[in-house]
């Protein structure tokens, strides 16, 4: 590799060098809306923390399309929505979590791969040596092939690794 190019990786990963090669524990972000892949996606995470040190941090984003449109009423309908959502999926995450001693249930509100990141970053940052990585599942949605999905927005995107789950 020329200077200039290790130069150029330095700047672009070099902040987070440490959570491709941390010493610490694990730390897995996971992408969870109940759906096959995101639940797949949950399993692989408890299977990967298997006998190792570490944590999981399982993350709903809820996605709010353009507010723009909505009325005061739709928009506190579909909030109400997805507190209910979250109820549903934190229960179900808890079901699937038995044997790993430490995870918690994150909502976010926002774009998921945005959201996935920010977690994935702050984990980091709070936890220097750990080796951070984001999972989430493979999406098989045909419009995904056209338009993209999260894992491939964060497969072009994540400043941490990233497992992505068939």
């Amino acid at each position: 590799m020329t200077d200039r190019l290790a130069t150029q990786a330095h700047g672009q990963f070099g902040d987070h060098q440490k959570a491709v090669t941390g010493t610490g524990d694990l730390s897995l972000v996971v992408g969870y809306d109940g759906s096959p892949p995101a639940s797949r996606a949950l399993d692989a995470a408890v299977a990967l923390l298997r006998g190792r040190k570490g944590c999981v941090e399982v993350v709903y984003v809820a996605h709010l399309p353009s507010t723009a449109m909505l009325s005061a009423n739709a928009l506190a309908e579909l909030c109400s929505a997805f507190d209910d959502i979250e109820q549903e999926l934190r229960t179900t995450a808890d079901e699937r979590m038995r044997g790993v001693d430490s995870w918690g249930f994150e909502r976010r509100q926002g774009v998921v791969a945005d959201e996935l990141v920010a977690i994935a970053e702050d984990t980091h940052h709070a936890r220097p040596n750990n080796t951070v990585v984001i999972v989430v599942g493979s999406s098989s949605h045909a419009m995904h092939r056209v338009v993209g999905s999260v894992a491939v927005s964060l497969a072009r995107h994540s400043p941490v690794p990233l497992v992505i789950v068939p």
